[in-house]
């Protein structure tokens, strides 16, 4: 199939509405734009340039958990959520009630990026781990009576108050199963030559035209990313996510997919997602090269603390996971007492690793901010 001649399936009458039957995706594609080309070979430059970061920092789990959370909170954020970056990184007790049914939506998908990665060692990328990490996605928040962990069995649509003013009708449920069924061999078909971040693209586009779930269907098919790159070794750790990119660019990442559909036009959304691969896997190459500048100059700074560096030191581990922090979070973490821990927190404010955000009395909250920047920009 060549993706200047793509045909993207047919609209079918259904009662009162038209939904759109997508064809199927496993088969060879190739093309003749060259710019294709150029982008494919940018963006696996730059995703390269990532992954050599990914196994060069020091402790690099620790960054990823930041990179996990910025992800969830930007995902959701696209779908309607208003949780932001620094209230993602509290505690749920820290958070206004009226703000709690978000920020669980954005914890939810912490822990599905979680669960859904460690999966991947034992489970390859398939229908029944997307399936998995939904239910975990959905679990307690709005949707969890949409059957979580399951494909639908009734029609969805895409904007719109109802299926008669809807902007896009996905495929009829009955046709779910197979066209999933179809998508994940896809993924796993040895017998056709097509670039991995060609395959990803059009995987993408295809999951979201599908939309598989009553609900999450723009979080799951965004997290479809980095679980393909990891499984097929393109990364060594999930470090690049697009929905950064997505979201600066919500019109046109929606305009695109829409010509799929409306127009065939294939090239436009392969283009616009490798631009998207190039630019993310870069902006996640110079936050690591800043990490390491900005490690260097802590553990610098720490030393002249001479015998509580000890504390400090474990103090800024816990920050690179959770650089917002209360004096009770050091005293958990670091098994230390509160005098400690309060002198502990002296310490790292006059050394500039710390800034007190709330101005009270009581309660404080502690924010590693120089570093919080690097995710926040």
């Amino acid at each position: 199939m060549k993706l200047e001649t793509f045909k993207a399936g047919t609209w079918t009458a259904r009662y009162q509405y038209k939904s759109f039957e997508p064809v199927l995706v496993d088969h060879a594609w190739r093309w003749e734009d060259p710019t294709i080309n150029t982008l494919l070979e940018s963006a696996n430059r730059a995703l390269g340039e990532l992954n050599a970061f990914s196994l060069i920092v020091p402790d690099i789990d620790l960054f990823i958990e930041m990179h996990v959370v910025k992800e969830a909170q930007t995902s959701s954020r696209i779908e309607g959520t208003q949780t932001g970056m620094d209230e993602a990184l509290m505690s749920e007790d820290q958070i206004q009630p009226e703000k709690r049914n978000d920020w669980r939506e954005v914890r939810n998908y912490v822990d599905a990026i979680n669960s859904a990665i460690a999966e991947l060692q034992t489970l390859p990328l398939s229908n029944r781990l997307l399936r998995k990490t939904h239910e975990v996605l959905m679990r307690g928040v709005r949707g969890e009576n949409k059957q979580p962990g399951e494909f639908r069995t009734s029609q969805n649509w895409i904007g719109g108050s109802s299926l008669t003013d809807a902007v896009f009708i996905p495929p009829h449920p009955q046709g779910v199963p197979a066209l999933m069924s179809d998508l994940e061999k896809f993924w796993h078909d040895d017998g056709i030559t097509v670039p991995h971040l060609i395959r990803l693209a059009i995987s993408h586009y295809q999951f979201e035209t599908i939309h598989p779930f009553l609900d999450g269907n723009g979080r799951i098919g965004r997290l479809l990313v980095p679980l393909y790159l990891v499984s097929n070794g393109l990364l060594a750790k999930p470090s690049l996510y697009l929905s950064d990119f997505f979201e600066r660019n919500r019109a046109s990442y929606y305009d695109a997919l829409m010509r799929v559909r409306v127009s065939n036009d294939m090239i436009h959304w392969v283009r616009f997602f490798l631009r998207g691969v190039a630019e993310t896997a870069t902006k996640g190459r110079d936050v690591f090269r800043k990490i390491l500048i900005l490690r260097t100059d802590a553990e610098h700074k720490i030393l002249s603390l001479g015998r509580r560096a000890p504390n400090a030191r474990q103090a800024l581990t816990l920050l690179y996971k959770k650089p917002m922090l209360n004096a009770g979070d050091l005293e958990k973490a670091l098994e230390i007492s509160q005098p400690t821990a309060n002198s502990l927190l002296r310490d790292l404010i006059r050394l500039g690793l710390l800034k007190e955000v709330t101005g009270a009395a009581r309660h404080r909250l502690y924010v590693f901010e120089t570093y919080l920047e690097l995710f926040v920009r």
